[in-house]
């Protein structure tokens, strides 16, 4: 029934008016009733009661990757500091050479006094584990700055510790056992990092402008690893190696344009694991090994071919430490989560009728197995210096073993370093525990012989990777990073 705004000044359509508003809740009260007797009356339905199961909402549907990094939302800051005019560098993770060992002619102690060894700066740092690279008097530290939700890739003097530069973007990153953890790579021209949610940058190395950027997650499927990125970048004859165990398994950056020069592809959806990619030579090519989820592979450096793999070698929580290259095809790989360690022998198997020495398939074969007690390696990657093997092994203890796998000598339960970095220069092993204690002990194969120990920081989780250039030796933990003058007098 219709009335107009005519009829309404009836008093008897007024009245009529009023009682039927009147029922109105209770007719949509009497539906309700309705609906839900006629729902329930012919018994329950499995398309009402039937769980949920995570994931089966979105079968055949694609789920958007999140919004790509923005490079433009980047801002470059100039501060006041000065390169020094200071010899020495430690360009990459695991220094010049991808070995862990400063090759640097310039004498060193053997023993501190208190107070040594000296510091001669220190700065507060973001919660992390993220070591310094250093090259041209500039320590390159990749920081998360809390208060203003960014990683800033920090460049700062190795005299003093103040900052020349800073370049940082906004990324959200909560604590989850810290936020950063990986070190730069540096060259004369290029500085390189990769942050914790997967985001790479390519700065100009000296004046810190913006070249170009990827966001590994969005533009290659990567899977952020369980506590952030941990893998370190690599810069090699003007490109940027990285594995972002997507599409593709690894692939080449032309620093100067941020062009993709090669990819490796990855039939087996192999996964970005914490450890970092180190290049070996062997067979007259040089390759690139990477410790992926669930194998090793050895990528051709010149079209990112594979020209090995093996699954071999796999831990199931967290692949940490990075291959070490001990020559003659050798790889040895060593594990926490007891894994153990494991040596590798790639091999040249001949194609049928080849008269060339170095033509055929390359293969992986395992040497041998070592069992966790004897070692393994839950965090630092292992150092190869004159034929040993030096490293901290699970249970804590720094221990030297001989290219066969044997036990040459341990530290002892009295000395033992948690999860602590170590390297190696002039023949002394710098090595740290949990708490900041660092120890000196001698890199020599016939025992454990301890030269010097001091407190040189205050906090926790010592655990970045050191780095050292010039006799000035850079450490931090979990909130604080410090310079040491750890020269000879």
């Amino acid at each position: 029934m219709y009335f107009s705004r005519g009829d309404s000044s009836n008093p008897q359509h007024q009245r009529f008016l009023i009682r039927l508003i009147q029922m109105i809740p209770g007719v949509v009260a009497a539906l309700g009733i309705l609906a839900l007797w006629l729902l329930f009356s012919s018994g329950p339905k499995e398309e009402y009661l039937k769980a949920r199961i995570p994931g089966a909402d979105t079968e055949g549907v694609e789920i958007p990757l999140p919004d790509a990094f923005d490079p433009s939302l980047g801002k470059l800051v100039k501060s006041d500091g000065v390169p020094a005019n200071l010899p020495g560098e430690w360009p990459r993770f695991r220094g010049k050479n991808f070995d862990g060992i400063s090759t640097e002619e310039i004498t060193l102690a053997k023993r501190w006094a208190d107070g040594e060894p000296k510091v001669l700066w220190g700065i507060d740092v973001g919660e992390g584990y993220a070591g310094a690279a250093i090259l041209n008097g500039r320590v390159y530290l990749l920081d998360y700055d809390t208060e203003a939700q960014s990683d800033a890739l920090r460049c700062l003097s190795l005299a003093d510790g103040k900052e020349i530069w800073r370049y940082a973007y906004p990324v959200k990153v909560k604590r989850n056992h810290g936020m950063s953890r990986t070190v730069p790579a540096v060259s004369d021209k290029y500085v390189v990092s990769l942050g914790p949610k997967c985001q790479v940058i390519c700065l100009d190395s000296t004046t810190g402008e913006f070249l170009w950027g990827l966001d590994l997650v969005h533009d290659f499927k990567t899977e952020v690893p369980q506590w952030y990125a941990g893998q370190c970048p690599l810069i090699d004859d003007g490109k940027a190696i990285i594995a972002p165990g997507g599409d593709p398994l690894m692939m080449a950056v032309d620093c100067a344009t941020g062009d993709i020069i090669w990819r490796t592809s990855n039939p087996r959806n192999w996964k970005m694991t914490h450890s970092s990619i180190i290049p070996m030579e062997f067979n007259g090519k040089r390759m690139y090994v990477y410790c992926a989820n669930r194998g090793v592979v050895g990528v051709s450096a010149e079209d990112g071919s594979i020209l090995w793999e093996t699954t071999e070698w796999k831990i199931s929580i967290a692949t940490v430490p990075s291959p070490l290259i001990i020559g003659e095809g050798r790889i040895f790989l060593s594990g926490g989560y007891n894994a153990g360690s494991m040596m590798l022998q790639l091999k040249v198997e001949r194609t049928a009728g080849s008269l060339k020495e170095n033509d055929g398939k390359l293969i992986a074969e395992p040497l041998f197995r070592l069992k966790p007690a004897i070692f393994g390696a839950t965090q630092q990657t292992p150092i190869l210096f004159k034929d040993y093997i030096y490293g901290v092994r699970p249970d804590g203890q720094l221990v030297c073993l001989n290219l066969n796998g044997e036990l040459v000598w341990e530290s002892g339960a009295s000395h033992r370093f948690g999860l602590g970095p170590y390297m190696i220069a002039n023949g002394l092993i710098y090595v740290m525990n949990d708490s900041g204690l660092l120890t000196l002990v001698e890199a020599i194969s016939s025992g454990y012989n301890q030269l010097a120990q001091s407190k040189v920081l205050n906090g926790h989780d010592s655990w970045g990777p050191m780095a050292l250039a010039g006799g000035s030796l850079i450490v931090r933990d979990l909130t604080r990073m410090v310079c040491l003058d750890v020269r000879g007098k």
